[in-house]
């Protein structure tokens, strides 16, 4: 009786996925929706393209790229842009990534927006100074066990222009039967090394991306990215600093404390906390010390969440947000700059917010 449940259920599933694949190829390869005209901001810019891609492809495609970290498949929410005439009715899969505000003012994922028609669009004018680069992988070196870098050497073009704190989107390459796609990663190195960018890669269980990195990326071979992306970085203010990171969040921290270095930013007290579970998920710790004895203003703070009790572990013990939470009781005067997972950074928002911060000093970049 289970076995014939079971061959019913997946005789349906089949049909559902064969009937799905079989809808795709018909609008791709069956409808023609001939050229669309694509207007940006108010006549900035306007594209000619063939109808029936998304908009995120169709943009992309003559160099208009636009933030996306799921490659293009609606699980990130990254892609939002205003879309004032031809974007159709919401798709069901975006409507968890607007608010009701956004909504209103027709704000959509360009990755749910299929190019029917003439488009009347709005994107951030930053985005038009994002291009697409061709480089090489100068060496991949591992800095623990889950956690790569990667030094990447420009080849076309041959600069990149950045702020410490912003990322890229790496395109992985197809492997083993899986798609190619484009996931974003923060520098890692300082804004004044324009020939080269270093990024910091976690190996993500499953990941299409990181595991390209880890098990099939080879040095010397060459790679594609975008950028640069993202409004995470240093405010031009003189207030003292808190970072808290964990894993790759160390990117674009790293970046941002060795920028300050480089610039003489030496009015600005700055405390970094850095998480993780144990020793061997700790690296740059030499790096830092060198930093903490070349610049007084500047302090690393390493905790272990799960570091066996009877280690020779010396240092902070504990969730990053506790051991936050003991060094800062008043944290009114500071800003703060977090980079990490949601969870880990929504709670040391309301850590932070707890001991006084104002929301407008904490800045952050979640992944």
């Amino acid at each position: 009786m289970l076995l014939s449940v079971l061959i019913s259920v997946g005789f349906l599933l089949g049909c559902g996925l064969f009937l799905a694949a079989l809808l795709l190829l018909a609008e791709k390869k069956i409808l023609n929706y001939g050229i669309c005209r694509i207007q940006i901001n108010a006549g900035r810019k306007e594209l000619e393209v063939a109808g029936g891609s998304s908009l995120l492809t169709s943009l992309a495609e003559h160099n208009v790229f636009i933030p996306s970290a799921c490659g293009g498949r609606g699980t990130c929410g990254y892609c939002k842009v205003t879309v004032h005439e031809g974007g159709g009715a919401i798709h069901p899969v975006e409507e968890p990534y607007l608010t009701p505000e956004e909504i209103a003012a027709n704000v959509r994922l360009a990755c749910q927006v299929k190019v029917r028609r003439d488009l009347d669009i709005a994107i951030p004018e930053e985005l038009f100074s994002v291009s697409r680069y061709r480089a090489r992988v100068e060496h991949k070196r591992p800095l623990t066990h889950d956690i790569v870098e990667l030094r990447l050497k420009l080849l076309d073009p041959p600069a990149l222009t950045f702020e410490a704190g912003q990322y890229v989107q790496l395109e992985s390459a197809e492997y083993k039967g899986r798609e190619s796609v484009m996931r974003g990663y923060s520098i890692s190195s300082l804004p004044t090394e324009t020939s080269h960018i270093e990024l910091i890669i976690r190996l993500v269980p499953d990941g299409i991306c990181s595991t390209w990195v880890f098990h099939h990326l080879k040095n010397h071979q060459e790679v594609n990215f975008s950028g640069p992306y993202g409004f995470f970085h240093l405010a031009d203010t003189d207030a003292p600093i808190i970072c808290i990171a964990g894993g790759s969040g160390m990117a674009p921290i790293w970046s941002i404390i060795r920028d300050m270095q480089a610039r003489g930013i030496t009015h600005r007290p700055t405390t970094y906390f850095f998480g993780a579970l144990t020793q061997r998920d700790l690296f740059f710790l030499d790096e830092f010390k060198q930093i903490e004895k070349d610049a007084p203003w500047f302090k690393f703070v390493p905790a272990l969440s799960q570091e066996p009790a009877d280690s020779d572990w010396t240092g902070e013990r504990g969730l990053i947000t506790d051991v936050v939470n003991r060094h800062f009781p008043d944290a009114s005067q500071h800003e703060a700059y977090l980079c990490g997972s949601p969870g880990m950074i929504d709670a040391a928002i309301a850590v932070l917010q707890n001991n006084g911060m104002p929301e407008h000093h904490i800045f952050y970049d979640k992944f």
